[in-house]
C-alpha cells in the first residue's frame, strides 16, 4: 500500500468528526450511572496540555485522545477537534461542549 493510499484510508475525517459529534451532543456510551459527563470522558487521556496567559489565567486546554495514527486533540480553546495522521490534517468545530470538557479542565487546572 502506497502513502497515499493510507492516506485516504486511515479515515481521519471520520474519527475527527465523530469527536466533535460526541463533544457537541453530549452523547456516549457510558457505565456511568449518572449518564455522559466531562470527568468520565476524560479518565483515560493521555494528555492535557493547559493555555494560560502571562497572568496563569486559564484560556483553554489541549486534550490528546488518540496517539500514534492518527493523533487526535480536544482544543477547547478554539473549540475544535484537531486531527493529524501523515501530512493530513483535519479540523472540526463543535461550538457547543454539552459535557462540560472546558469548565472540568479549568477547575483541574485550578487544582494544581
Amino acid at each position: 500500500m502506497t502513502q497515499a493510499q493510507v492516506k485516504e484510508d486511515n479515515g481521519l475525517k471520520e474519527q475527527v468528526k465523530h469527536i466533535a459529534e460526541t463533544i457537541r451532543t453530549g452523547h456516549y456510551e457510558t457505565d456511568n450511572e449518572d449518564g455522559p459527563n466531562a470527568y468520565d470522558y476524560l479518565k483515560d487521556v493521555l494528555d492535557i496540555q493547559y493555555i494560560i496567559s502571562s497572568d496563569k489565567k486559564y484560556l483553554g486546554a489541549r486534550v490528546l485522545v488518540a496517539f500514534g495514527g492518527p493523533n487526535i486533540w480536544i482544543n477547547t480553546q478554539t473549540q475544535t477537534v484537531e486531527g493529524y495522521w501523515w501530512g493530513d490534517t483535519c479540523h472540526i468545530s463543535y461550538l457547543n461542549d454539552s459535557l462540560g470538557l472546558d469548565e472540568y479542565l479549568e477547575e483541574l487546572y485550578l487544582c494544581n
